[in-house]
């Protein structure tokens, strides 16, 4: 029916993969993360594996209705294969069948319906006795598009009600062939969940707000649909730097409401690399601040109660200042001038970026220790002496007014 983005998340191991015989009443344990559905097994142990580490336990995967019709049975092979192996690495899959982001009105009119139903009757039929299975997510964020979003304002409801007849019909379709496993539709925001509370058996919702004040007030009108419906909620998306909705918050939000939910996404790379991700390819991170969040633990926002880090309280700053002060000084003499060598230069800008880093003194989208590593990488003969120079001297101005050593 609809396009689907290619991408979700792995979650971990620690509560184990959850396979429901009937809906549950409560998804607070889900720790998920929105997930590519690879086909390379070696790539997904590899992403899984990170995800293990976090104690995540499930994955949230975006399928394709045209990458289907390419190649059904393949396809088919592909999100069995995938399903499978979470499982067995301990995690559940929730597959989403239409990615309203990407929709095609023609999709919604009622000649296509016959191609939409046989591709979901195949992935459902052939997928839905999997115990890795969690639940059906029937389609992603219906009214986030630009068929909905830049229609006249006098438009819109025509449009919104014409998307939510064709969700609220693959809900009920997909309740006929799958009558055990629990269905949801992952909505953008709180609001639009009374489109398809009385069909769906989990209320889903996503949160990119910038704000504490507005990540708790979606939580609010989700509870409120929650207790009218009798239906249990899940935030199947959050967290994301360019939104102002960083991990660490969203966390701890979603911890205190005892409510599930998926990060997106789980790997830094690709298309929302620069504002997404927990892991690197290679396995490092971006930010601790989000590891610790997905672990339970958060940033002492407590002014009352933080102890300002003092990098200088045994000497070690003045001693720094001292070494890069000596580094950046050649040999003067006429007849024997001599440069200091880069090296030594680098060892005396490492001394003090490790007291910047650890005292969370610079900022660290490119840590200075990186961009020391970068240069120890090179040829000494290659360095770019002057840069290195100036670098250096930086980083003593900063650790000398933050410790206010003169």
């Amino acid at each position: 029916m609809l396009s689907l983005l290619a991408a979700a998340m792995p979650l971990a191991f620690a509560i184990g993969p959850a396979r429901a015989a009937q809906p549950l009443k409560d998804y607070g344990f889900i720790r998920g993360v929105n997930h590519v559905m690879t086909g390379n097994t070696e790539i997904l142990t590899r992403d899984l594996g990170y995800a293990r580490r976090l104690n995540l336990n499930s994955t949230r995967i975006w399928l394709s209705f045209e990458d289907y019709e390419k190649d059904p049975q393949a396809y088919v092979n592909r999100l069995r294969d995938y399903i499978r192996v979470s499982h067995r690495l301990g995690f559940s899959t929730m597959p989403i069948l239409l990615n309203g982001n990407c929709l095609n009105p023609d999709t919604l009119k009622t000649a296509f319906s016959q191609r939409g139903d046989a591709y979901v009757k195949a992935i459902v039929g052939a997928v839905k006795a999997e115990p890795g299975l969690l639940m059906w997510d029937i389609m992603n964020e219906p009214f986030t598009n630009d068929y909905h979003d830049k229609a006249p304002e006098q438009e819109k409801p025509r449009r919104k009600a014409e998307i939510t007849a064709v969700v609220r019909h693959y809900l009920s379709y997909v309740r006929t062939l799958d009558p055990v496993n629990a269905i949801t539709a992952g909505h953008t925001f709180p609001s639009d969940l009374e489109t398809t509370a009385d069909l769906v058996d989990v209320l889903s919702f996503h949160d990119y707000t910038p704000l504490r004040s507005t990540v708790e007030e979606g939580y609010r009108i989700a509870a409120a649909v929650s207790r009218k419906s009798g239906k249990p909620m899940l935030n199947s998306e959050t967290g994301c730097i360019g939104r102002a909705n960083p991990y660490d918050m969203v966390l701890e939000i979603a911890a205190k409401h005892n409510t599930g939910w998926y990060l997106f996404n789980l790997m830094i790379e690709g298309y929302w690399g620069e504002i997404h991700g927990l892991f690197y390819p290679d396995g490092t991170i971006r930010d601790p601040a989000a590891i610790a969040a997905v672990l339970g633990f958060h940033r002492n926002r407590d002014v009352n109660t933080i102890i300002k880090p003092d990098p200088n309280r045994e000497g070690q700053a003045e001693r720094s200042l001292k070494a890069i002060e000596s580094a950046l000084k050649d040999n003067q003499d006429a007849f024997r001038h001599a440069k200091t060598s880069t090296d030594i230069i680098l060892d005396a800008a490492e001394w003090a970026a490790n007291l910047l880093e650890a005292a969370e003194l610079v900022p660290m989208h490119v840590p200075p220790t990186a961009r020391i590593k970068s240069w120890r990488e090179q040829p000494p003969g290659k360095r770019d002496r002057d840069a290195i120079r100036a670098f250096t001297f930086d980083l003593g101005l900063m650790l000398k007014r933050y410790c206010l050593v003169y």
